[in-house]
């Protein structure tokens, strides 16, 4: 059984939406487990920013990033790897 309801939802949706979409019918705890390593990851960059002492520049850098093609792709690759992670183990 696939966790893809049309092969053609699938390629016309964003990264984002898939991800929604998945989390919704994956096994709950295949998701909160993925979520978490994410969480971790997201603590270990800012750790290694505050140790360079760099908060205020990645403040300064988030503010101005805000509508960024760069970020956004950044963003979709995050979400194009937590469904890759998640339908590997759900299958």
């Amino acid at each position: 059984m696939s966790i893809f309801r049309d092969d053609d939802d699938f390629l016309s949706s964003t990264p984002a939406s898939n991800y929604f979409s998945i989390a919704k019918t994956a096994n709950e705890n295949i998701v909160e487990l993925e979520i978490g390593k994410m969480f971790r990851r997201l603590a270990l960059a800012e750790k290694m920013l505050e140790e360079r002492d760099l908060e205020d520049e990645y403040e300064k850098q988030l503010k101005a990033l805000i509508v960024s093609e760069d970020l956004d792709n950044r963003t979709n690759s995050i979400y194009i790897e937590l469904v890759g992670n998640i339908v590997t183990q759900c299958e």
